[in-house]
């Protein structure tokens, strides 16, 4: 654990919530004047205008965000928060929290699906454990400490993690965000590892969006009908139990959510103040950039969408953002494989930025019609 992050955990409260309000303020309006060059650029590109669609417009997001229209996405890494969560005691998941740890192991070890993926995508992995219980005092080379707790606990039975621990988990995220754009990445992507974490973000979800649990819950990694009934059962007493206030984001993570949820929620910021574009993978990333951006509307100018989530909210999720995904191909993997299926689509539009225009063709430009 780096000295920063190392720091976090020797804070009261009130010094973490100083931390959270200094960094919600760092984070600046979009740049439009660099939003109205890359539009340039790209209407000066041999194609019709606007013809790439939402290539166009998340690069203008991004020069908005960076404050230039020179754009460079060569250098990218994918953040896995990985942790568990006390709820999997209540049946919510197909197998037991023990696979986080392989799971975790496997991604530090490059043995993992988003790792295969991120090899194609030329995208460096960095696994996070912000509190995997089956790795306590394990050596593991490759794999950055967080450890806020050993897990979560069962939400049915009180709250997931005191306030404290919740700012603990969003500030190191955060902080891992800005040391990733202080070290040179320009696309940074996220993603989880957590049995049991469709059902935090599911019951999360629940309250920040104001809908009944069955609205927003599915079946995560392929449960039963009874498993389903298990799932929904305890994200009702977790509700009931805790009664979080909808108004206060950090509330609402800290009653019901994970800390890898936490976690993401604060890298979105982190982000954001850092100028730092910022792809989300599927459901449970875009549950904690909604938390995010509850917690400081501006931080959704660093936020782009990869795919929409084969999971009931994720529709309602990304249109509760203002944000459309670039992919809608079923796909509920998590670890940010949705992130990374989406970087090849980026790659093919920076090529296109840097192409020709209608000089090389002899031709005039297109002009807009009325």
């Amino acid at each position: 654990m780096n000295q920063a992050i190392s720091d976090l955990f020797q804070l009261e409260l009130p010094q973490l919530e100083a931390r959270l309000a200094r960094l919600l303020g760092d984070i600046m309006p979009p740049d439009e004047a660099a939003r109205a060059a890359c539009k340039a650029r790209w209407d000066a590109v041999g194609k019709p205008l606007g013809s790439l669609g939402l290539l166009e417009t998340d690069t203008q997001k991004i020069a908005a965000l960076t404050g230039s229209a020179k754009l460079d996405l060569s250098a990218r890494t994918l953040l896995v928060f990985c942790a568990d969560n006390g709820v999997v005691a209540q049946g919510v998941s197909q197998c037991g929290n023990e696979v986080t740890g392989f799971v975790t192991r496997a991604l530090a070890e490059g043995r993992s699906s988003a790792c295969t993926m991120a090899r194609v995508a030329r995208c460096r992995v960095q696994p996070v454990d912000m509190g995997v219980h089956g790795l306590v005092g394990e050596e593991i080379p490759g794999l950055v400490r967080c450890r806020v707790m050993d897990g979560t606990a069962d939400f049915t039975q009180g709250p997931a993690m005191t306030r404290t621990q919740a700012l603990q988990a969003l500030l190191a995220g955060a902080a891992l965000a800005r040391q990733q754009a202080e070290a040179g990445c320009r696309l940074l992507l996220i993603g989880e590892m957590g049995i049991g974490n469709t059902t935090t973000s599911s019951a999360v979800a629940a309250v920040l969006l104001g809908c009944p649990p069955e609205a927003v819950t599915g079946r995560g990694a392929g449960l039963s009908n009874a498993g389903l009934a298990r799932k929904l059962a305890a994200i009702r007493a977790g509700i009931a139990q805790n009664r979080p206030d909808p108004a206060d984001p950090l509330a609402v993570l800290a009653a019901l959510g994970g800390l890898d949820i936490a976690a993401m929620a604060g890298a979105c910021l982190g982000a954001a103040a850092a100028r730092l574009p910022l792809l989300l993978d599927g459901f449970i990333s875009t549950v904690a950039a909604l938390a995010a951006v509850r917690l400081c509307p501006a931080a959704e100018a660093a936020l782009l969408a990869s795919h929409r989530s084969a999971e009931p909210a994720g529709q309602m999720l990304l249109d509760a953002l203002g944000l459309s995904p670039l992919l809608c191909a079923g796909l509920r993997l998590g670890e940010g494989t949705g992130a990374l299926a989406a970087l090849p689509l980026f790659d093919m539009a920076m090529a296109m930025y840097g192409g020709a225009e209608f000089s090389s063709y002899g031709m005039d430009a297109y002009t807009p019609q009325n």
